[in-house]
This record gives structure tokens, C-alpha cells and sequence, in this order.
């Protein structure tokens, strides 16, 4: 693009005008849009200028890589194997995937709980501009909404993890509905939309939950490849390695239950993915 905003540059200079000259007959034709492709340009080094700016604040190893363009044509989402419960395809149930099915090389972080109302972290994901989504829970987040509203207006999407985080596995269809519907209820009336996303707490699930969460407007019920902590990584795969596509699951949590903040969470995150060329992704672009 600054290739295309210099030369665009030089032709506009060149012929002194914003018209190329047209040939016997034809009407004018207009330039190539010299000063929409320099301003473009210049926005997108002062982009740059800001996340390096922001990486050495944050004290990152490196400056996080940005996400590709969102894919125009959407992936198919479809259960992982392993992962499904009777009936699942035939009642056409919420599919549950750990990984998005992608070339791009990008992660999805997601963020469960909202125990932690950490301001610094709030900051740091602006100031780095990384995209991430949240799941949350009814209880944990009642005593301190605008943490998540603020959070929500920073383009954040803000998804189900129920209203008080049970075991959902073995519980009645009834019990389950209440937990997810009442969530989504919830979830209409503090943050204005119900979510179309929903994790099960402690990933556990069976039949009667993906027949709730569809009954209560769900469409994808994501987990995770991999789960990043302050201190270290846990891996799903036994090759312990990042995958175009891996979702990757942390917490709302601090130095009480951690031996670290969410911002030391988050620099271990971003200095393995950068590491190891990946981009963090907008989870939601994707389904």
C-alpha cells in the first residue's frame, strides 16, 4: 500500500493535475486516488508507530503481529470428533469446536469467569489493540457491570457461561435451560444483547446442554486448544503447539488465585503467539 500511495503520488505530481489526459474522443478519466492512498498510508504507520509505542510500554518481547482481514467467506463450523453427543447432527445442535478451521495464522483468545476487575488490563488490550471475547457468569459480574459494559463498548462481544457456573453435565434439561436462558435473560437486560455464544463451565456438557443452549438462541458452543495462565501453558494436543485456528482459554483472575495479574497473563500470551508468527484474532469474524 505505501508502494501504491507513492506511485499514485508521483503520477498525480507528475501530470499536474488530477486527470490523465484520455485519448481522442474519450471523456477524462479520473486519477488514481493519490491523496486517499497517501493518507491511508500515513494512518496506517501512525497505527504502527502506536503498537510499537504500546509493546514497549507493556514490555512485550516483540510488537504483536496484526490479524488479517476478517474472511469474506466464513469456514464451516462443525463438531470437533470426539466431542458429540447422540442425536447431535440430526437435531442440529450447537456445534462444539476447539479450533477454528483456517489458514490464517491466528489464535482466539477467550476469557472466562469476570472474577477479576482489572483496570490495567483493560488498558493494556486497548492500548494494544488485541481483539479477545468473554464468557461470563451472572454472579461473578453483578457487583461491577460497567467494568464489562466499558469493556463491551471497546468492541469487546460478551458471551454465556451461566448464571452461577455449575457442573451442567448430569443436571435435569430443566436445571440447565434455567442456568443458560436465565443468562442469556440476564445478559439482555444488562448488556442490551443475548449472546449467540456459550461455554459450559469447566467445559463439561452432554445432551441435555446443547438441547438448552439451542432452545435458548445458542449457535456455537466453543472450547479450547490450549489455556494460558500468568506462569504457563496447558496444552489439549500432545504436541504441546500453537495451530492456525487454536482457541485458547484464561480467566478473569489475579494475583489472589494467580502467581500474577492479568497483565502478566496477557504478556505471556502475546510473547509466545509473536513469537511464533501468530496474530490474535477476532473470534466472532470467523463464525
Amino acid at each position: 500500500m505505501l508502494v501504491l500511495a507513492a506511485i499514485a503520488s508521483g503520477c498525480a505530481q507528475d501530470g499536474g493535475s488530477d486527470q490523465v489526459a484520455p485519448a481522442g474522443g474519450q471523456q477524462p478519466l479520473d486519477a488514481p486516488p493519490a491523496r486517499a492512498l497517501d493518507s491511508y498510508a500515513t494512518k496506517l504507520r501512525a497505527a504502527h508507530a502506536a503498537r510499537v509505542a504500546a509493546a514497549h510500554r507493556w514490555d512485550l518481547r516483540k510488537v504483536p503481529l496484526a490479524a488479517p482481514p476478517a474472511p469474506a467467506r466464513k469456514p464451516r463450523i462443525k463438531t470437533r470428533k470426539g466431542f458429540e453427543v447422540d442425536g447431535h447432527r440430526e437435531r442440529k445442535l450447537p456445534p462444539v469446536f476447539t479450533t477454528v478451521p483456517t489458514r490464517d495464522k491466528v489464535v482466539f483468545l477467550t476469557i472466562d469467569d469476570g472474577a477479576e476487575k482489572d483496570r490495567a488490563f483493560l488498558r493494556m488490550m486497548s492500548d494494544l489493540d488485541i481483539p479477545y471475547t468473554a464468557f461470563l457468569s451472572g454472579y461473578l459480574v453483578k457487583d461491577d457491570t460497567r467494568y464489562f459494559r466499558k469493556m463491551q463498548s471497546r468492541g469487546v462481544v460478551l458471551n454465556n457461561h451461566t448464571l452461577h457456573h455449575p457442573n451442567l453435565r448430569g443436571l435435569s434439561y430443566r436445571a440447565q435451560k434455567r442456568e443458560i436462558c436465565g443468562m442469556q435473560r440476564y445478559m439482555q437486560k444488562r448488556f442490551g444483547k443475548r449472546p449467540a455464544l456459550f461455554r459450559p463451565p469447566f467445559g463439561s456438557y452432554d445432551r441435555a446442554t446443547l438441547r438448552a443452549a439451542k432452545a435458548c438462541g445458542i449457535t456455537h458452543v466453543p472450547l479450547w486448544n490450549e489455556e494460558v495462565f500468568a506462569d504457563r501453558w496447558e496444552y489439549r494436543e500432545a504436541d504441546r503447539r500453537l495451530h492456525p485456528g487454536d482457541i485458547v482459554l484464561t480467566h478473569f483472575r489475579g494475583r489472589d488465585q494467580w502467581k500474577g495479574s492479568m497483565a502478566d497473563m496477557i504478556r505471556r500470551f502475546l510473547n509466545k503467539v509473536t513469537a511464533q508468527g501468530y496474530a490474535v484474532g477476532r473470534l466472532e469474524d470467523y463464525l
